[in-house]
């Protein structure tokens, strides 16, 4: 996220930081950031801790969901078929 450009992103949402919908991981760090209440380093620490925090929430959320299919990016003929199997059934 770094790399992409997101303190460069968040910089330029700086101006609307009290919305709710920019108090996600990233923008959230990065305001601290410019606020100078955290180091840049530290930001991006925190950056990296509060996405793995967010992806474990979100796989846990996912595991009890029982209609949840979960698939292999490179495997693209299981996906198909698949797909083409609910579209039918229905």
């Amino acid at each position: 996220m770094i790399n992409a450009g997101l303190e460069d992103e968040a910089r330029n949402l700086y101006q609307l930081k009290h919305l709710n919908a920019l108090n996600t991981v990233g923008y959230r760090e990065f305001f601290a950031y410019f606020d100078g209440e955290i180091s840049r380093e530290k930001a991006i620490e925190l950056i990296k801790r509060n996405s793995r925090r967010y992806a474990r929430k979100q796989l846990t959320w996912f595991r009890k969901d029982d209609q949840m299919n979960w698939f292999e990016p490179e495997k693209t003929k299981e996906i198909i078929s698949f797909i083409e199997n609910q579209i039918f059934e229905q």
